[in-house]
């Protein structure tokens, strides 16, 4: 717990961290990088480079300043955090580094502002939230029976085309033992060796379901925005990865797991590529409950770019009470006035009606799209409780702001 000398001075640093919160986070980076270039091959240089891992890190502070008395909503996002930390191999010894770049940074940018008293605060803050992701994340290793980093060989079986610009990849183990089983809408991390020697670890969901003697992670090829750099790893992936070659794994972690076990009704919605951790929800549920009450909802931008029809399709044949409703931006004449397919963006009002107060929600796909969703729903009647999730970055910290 915070002590009280503590406690007014992380209370004052909220309108600070508010104004300058990317900048500090910036310099952090900056100078840990600088100290430390090895660590570029744990964190992801993307979004360095878009500047998406400065505003999280920016938005994490903030909501910790912000919620330090308030444990149970810091709780989803130190979980959705040491998951991700746990898929890279971060240790405990990462952590005085951080912590020393990152006082160091609010001294850079503060200025004569940062008194040895608040730099004593945020010590203290800090260190009481580094014991709390150590403590997490050493209970995650020791679960999935490994040591910080290790990595699997896998060897790729099969590469199937999924659409216009996603790829699944069919693993399995190089050395012939048994796979560990995951949970639907868990993930793996796959390292890529770039060239200039860089390393680096992307995180892919499972896109099938558990039980299998391999895993498959289903990839899109990203393209460079306006704002975001072209996906590093996804396209070295597409353009170096063939059926039989070789690449190393992380264990599955994550903890968005959608209920595949439960009989009583559960809606998928997704968009894009966040279609994979509900097609591994989906094949679980037709293999386990194939009379389970769900609504598939999904918006791709047409249906060249519809990824998973193939699964989707197996899942009616054996789902009688599976209600599927598609959205294509680019609706094409041999979808046009067929049913359950709708031109434009996804809207939660052209969806079957279901009992919006007792049933789960969960949710996969862009921030906005997420965002628009969120909102429609809740003005639907569904409760915030009930609608899940799989986000990682500012949008995560929504909740406490």
């Amino acid at each position: 717990m915070l002590s009280q000398e503590a406690r007014p001075y992380i209370d004052a640093s909220v309108p600070v961290l508010r104004e300058h919160g990317v900048t500090i986070t910036r310099t952090f980076y900056q100078n840990m990088f600088a100290e430390h270039p090895e660590l570029t091959n744990i964190f992801n240089m993307g979004n360095q480079a878009s500047g998406a891992q400065q505003q999280s890190l920016a938005a994490a502070v903030f909501a910790y300043a912000a919620n330090i008395d308030n444990p149970d909503a810091l709780a989803p996002v130190v979980s959705r955090i040491v998951h991700k930390h746990a898929s890279v191999g971060i240790t405990a010894e990462h952590y005085p580094i951080v912590g020393r770049h990152l006082l160091g940074a609010i001294q850079q940018t503060l200025g004569d502002a940062a008194t040895p008293d608040l730099l004593a605060a945020w010590g203290e803050a800090y260190g009481l939230l580094a014991q709390a992701f150590i403590d997490e994340e050493r209970k995650l290793y020791e679960a999935a029976g490994v040591e910080p980093g290790q990595l699997r060989e896998m060897t790729v079986a099969q590469v199937v085309e999924q659409s216009a610009n996603v790829r699944s990849f069919i693993l399995m183990p190089t050395d012939g033992q048994p796979l560990a089983d995951f949970k639907p809408g868990q993930y793996i991390s796959v390292e890529a060796n770039l060239p200039n020697s860089r390393r680096q670890l992307r995180q892919y969901s499972m896109s099938d379901a558990p039980g299998a003697p391999y895993y498959r992670i289903s990839v899109k090829r990203e393209a460079a925005g306006t704002e975001t750099p072209a996906g590093t790893v996804s396209n070295w992936l597409h353009d170096n990865l063939k059926q039989g070659g070789t690449l190393r794994i992380s264990p599955p972690f994550g903890d968005f797991t959608p209920n595949v076990t439960s009989q009583t009704p559960i809606v998928l919605m997704s968009a894009g590529i966040g279609i994979t951790p509900m097609i591994s929800a989906l094949n679980a549920i037709a293999t386990r409950h194939p009379e389970r009450q769900v609504v598939f909802a999904h918006a791709a931008r047409d249906a060249a770019h519809h990824a998973h029809q193939d699964d989707i399709a197996h899942a009616r044949a054996v789902m009688p009470n599976l209600q599927v409703v598609t959205f294509y931006e680019t609706m094409d004449a041999g979808h046009e006035g067929k049913p359950g397919y709708h031109a434009g963006f996804m809207r939660v009002g052209q969806l079957p009606a279901w009992a919006y107060a007792d049933v789960p929600v969960y949710m996969c796909g862009p921030l906005k799209f997420m965002q628009q969703q969120w909102r429609d729903l809740v003005a639907q009647g569904v409760p915030p409780t009930k609608i899940h999730q799989e986000v990682f970055g500012p949008d995560l910290l929504d909740h406490l702001r």
